[in-house]
């Protein structure tokens, strides 16, 4: 089946390339708010947020910890809300995220990234589906070289919860999607019985992809090419076009070629191009059918 694919370098808060209603699918892994891995990133993509950052150095209140946040929520949302118009009725959201423990000030705390992205999402217009839990085994934390947990070791009552799931949070745009009586595309993307039985299961056991390079490999590399090949076969059909806002490495665009889907990925790190580009040319698939769009 032929396919098109566009990568876009520029930021994703709007989208002026992809018009309304023209993709099915939504996959990405944005980055956290309150990890410090990606405190630059949103720096240079808001000035407020980099602002605040100088506050808090000087008055180091929680309000204005709590503002941060606040803001780099608010980066996000609009690619929710600009997501929202390129969907057609129907269309399906898998954002991959996990919740930020972070000490601050001498404070520790959880950000609960998942629960404000969902209460973000249903504000735009989004219906909230039941979500799935991608449970990380190489996340355990360690103190010293040894297996340990955050606090106090073995001694109660101050001792932290492993975070050792992130989050992959499914909505829907609309009602559901309609199709024709036995179309074709869609019975040629069905699953098995047992692909349904396990990828329909909350619980996800697959490790995360490691990154022994460079910081911005290592932040890019969100999610293992296994996660989103299950996304794209779940909730789209041969021939659909998904869209990635925060491509990175570029994944999304790598697994959607691999499966006869179209695909729009943006990426706002040029740096990025280089990477994106060779991942694909690993997979051994033609770029002919590839747009480099550079704002």
């Amino acid at each position: 089946m032929p396919t098109y694919h566009k990568i876009i370098i520029g930021n994703s808060q709007e989208m002026p390339e992809v018009a309304d209603g023209s993709v099915q699918l939504m996959v990405t892994s944005p980055p956290y708010p309150m990890i410090k891995m990606w405190d630059d990133l949103f720096c240079k993509a808001d000035l407020k947020i980099a602002n605040l950052w100088g506050k808090l150095e000087v008055d180091g209140q929680a309000e204005t910890v709590r503002q941060i946040y606040d803001a780099m929520h608010n980066y996000l949302a609009k690619v929710w809300a600009e997501t929202y118009r390129v969907l057609v009725d129907g269309g399906i959201v898998c954002i991959n995220i996990g919740d930020a423990t972070r000490r601050i000030n001498g404070k520790f705390q959880l950000f609960p990234n998942h629960s404000r992205i969902i209460e973000v999402c249903e504000k735009i217009g989004f219906t909230t589906l039941p979500y799935i839990l991608w449970k990380k085994p190489t996340t355990k934390p360690k103190y010293k070289g040894k297996g340990a947990f955050l606090g106090s070791g073995f001694l109660p009552p101050n001792a932290y919860v492993t975070l050792d799931c992130e989050f992959i949070l499914l909505f829907r745009k609309g009602n559901l999607r309609k199709f024709p009586v036995h179309d074709p595309d869609r019975y040629g993307s069905a699953f098995t019985k047992s692909q349904r039985d396990e990828w329909f299961s909350q619980i996800w056991s697959l490790k995360g992809t490691r990154q022994t390079t460079s910081e911005l490999e290592r932040r890019t590399a969100a999610y293992p090419e296994e996660i989103a090949e299950r996304l794209i076969k779940m909730f789209s059909i041969k021939g659909d076009t998904i869209l990635d806002p925060f491509l990175g490495s570029g994944t999304t665009t790598k697994i959607a070629m691999q499966n006869e889907r179209s695909s729009v990925g943006i990426e706002a790190d040029p740096n990025l191009l280089t990477t994106i580009t060779k991942k694909i040319k690993n997979s051994k698939i033609k770029l002919n059918n590839v747009q480099i769009i550079k704002r």
